[in-house]
């Protein structure tokens, strides 16, 4: 069906209200697919890995996501562009539904990393094209910001449901059963889009249209690269295949630099990098993916194998950190547009996420679960305040040109961060526990069963731990004290990771300082092509 020029509402919205309300709706459903998918495999990844057996696995289970969804997120806001969003949103949905299946029927961890390297590209397909749309639908900011309330409540319902969800789907029914969850999520979600979402796209983009898939493959090369060298580096050394990988990286990352300088239509535009008022947002961008993600990731392993709590108490606790990252949501629509310096409120939300990675680091056992939560609050809040506003901001200084592959930068980024610093936390997190426990075994004459106590799993699993304790108990150990101190160990690894993670934080509350005074205009709906 030919595209005509859609008639811009007055209000600075493309559509009228009902039609808006309809769109954002099929977009909240979407969104909605992925935060749950988040929220609820968290929760219960200590469990998968305890039966896969597999811990070294244990980041790229998160990283293997991450990394694909980097890759794509760029591609796909650039297609969305130029073909329209629409095509690209319900393909991520099938795409997405397909991985999560297979995430469900995975045997082992290698096959499970590699179905949620698949989960990562439909991810990333939603994620380059889904947040776009909001910006389509509503150019003004003020406009924006109030219909993204809609977006925070579908992350709120999700992520309220998510942890508690995954910590009793895992009881009940098993861990596959937080992977197929996404199946009726995602018909619904398909449904909804195909039905009620508009395919919309800027009328500028006319004539051949020439995707940077060079630059696409350069990228893939380059952070792939880096990604393995970061994790193969402390277990292995700077042997010549690590040393083989930094090489790679570096000079795909080079060549990417140079090639996207020259290419007419480039995937990864570096004059955005150089725009001192968009170059500081990628960067806080990138500290923000850092710090959430080892939360998500090394929060619940700190609660189950840690303190020893099951995956249904650890989903209670992590809840009010995914909930509030909703409410800071909404809290920060009514604020931010009432103050005089809305730059303010990216150092309130790094700060309070600084503040929650140091007061969790210090969080014991014995700590009364109201100050766990208190803390979970704390961070959840701080990541409300910072999202949003990196998102608008960026839209904002931007501009309608570079508004699409701006917001897919930005969430590539985040995704970068979040890759980066799951990588840097877990291996710090592996290898601090890996020694503390060799120590601890070394120390009572029980070094032949390093290899089974080296995998925390044994800290989760309880039939592993009643099987270990009765072979330590026949060979003359104290079993019960070799776990114990095996706990107390992962205790302090994980808590050595939030410290670093809460380092990135207090450098986002650092840099936050270069992002030029940010002010809020308003602006008319410009010309749309709609379906």
């Amino acid at each position: 069906m030919p595209l005509e020029p859609h008639t811009p509402q007055p209000t600075g919205q493309v559509l009228p209200f009902r039609e808006s309300l309809l769109a954002m709706l099929g977009v909240a459903f979407v969104v909605m697919l992925v935060a749950l998918d988040q929220t609820v495999v968290g929760t219960a990844l200590p469990t998968v890995v305890a039966e896969l057996q597999g811990f070294e696995y244990y980041a790229w289970v998160a990283t293997a996501y991450l990394l694909t969804s980097v890759i794509t997120v760029p591609v796909f806001g650039r297609l969305g562009d130029y073909y329209g969003r629409k095509p690209f949103v319900l393909a991520s949905i099938v795409v997405f539904s397909v991985a999560s299946a297979l995430c469900g029927m995975a045997p082992n961890m290698p096959f499970l990393v590699a179905a949620r390297a698949l989960q990562g590209i439909g991810g990333g397909m939603l994620v380059g094209t889904a947040f776009a749309c909001i910006a389509d639908l509503f150019p003004d900011s003020h406009v924006r910001l109030r219909w993204q309330v809609m977006l925070s409540a579908a992350f709120g319902i999700a992520n309220a449901i998510g942890p508690s969800l995954g910590g009793l789907l895992t009881e009940w029914y098993g861990w596959r059963a937080v992977f197929y969850v996404n199946l009726p999520v995602g018909a619904l979600g398909l449904w909804f889009a195909w039905r009620y979402l508009p395919h919309l796209r800027q009328q500028a983009h006319r004539g051949p249209i020439r995707v940077d898939w060079l630059g696409a493959l350069l990228i893939a090369a380059g952070l792939g690269s880096l990604q393995m060298s970061v994790e193969l580096l402390p277990a292995r050394g700077l042997d010549a295949y690590t040393a083989g990988l930094l090489v790679v990286a570096a000079v795909a990352l080079v060549v990417l630099w140079q090639w996207e300088r020259r290419c007419a239509n480039p995937i990864l535009p570096v004059e955005m990098f150089r725009d001192p008022g968009l170059a500081p947002l990628f960067k806080l961008s990138v500290f923000a993916g850092f710090t959430m993600f080892a939360l998500l990731l090394y929060a619940p392993l700190l609660f189950q194998g840690g303190f020893g709590y099951s995956p249904k108490e650890a989903g209670v606790l992590i809840t009010p950190l995914v909930v509030c990252i909703t409410v800071g949501s909404i809290l920060n629509g009514r604020i931010v547009t009432r103050i005089r310096r809305p730059n303010t409120m990216l150092y309130a939300g790094f700060g309070m996420l600084a503040l929650a990675c140091l007061g969790l680091s210090q969080a014991t056992r014995g700590m009364p679960h109201g100050v766990l939560m208190g803390i979970m609050l704390i961070g959840g809040l701080g990541l409300g305040f910072i999202m949003p506003n990196l998102t608008v901001f960026a839209q904002q200084t931007a501009g309608r040109e570079h508004l699409g592959i701006a917001t897919a930068m930005l969430q590539s980024l985040r995704m970068v961060g979040g890759m980066v610093g799951t990588a840097i936390v877990g291996t710090l997190v592996t290898r601090s526990y890996t020694g503390s426990v060799e120590q601890a075994l070394s120390g009572a004459n029980a070094t032949q069963w390093a290899s089974r106590m080296a995998d925390p799993q044994v800290l989760i699993d309880k039939a592993s731990q009643l099987a270990l304790l009765g072979q330590l108990e026949q060979a003359g150990h104290n079993g019960a004290l070799l776990l114990e101190q095996a706990r107390v160990s992962l205790v302090g690894s994980i808590h050595l990771g939030l410290i670093v993670a809460g380092a990135a934080a207090a450098l986002g509350v650092w840099c936050a300082r270069q992002v030029p005074s940010i002010k809020l205009t308003r602006s008319p709906a410009p010309a749309m092509a709609a379906d």
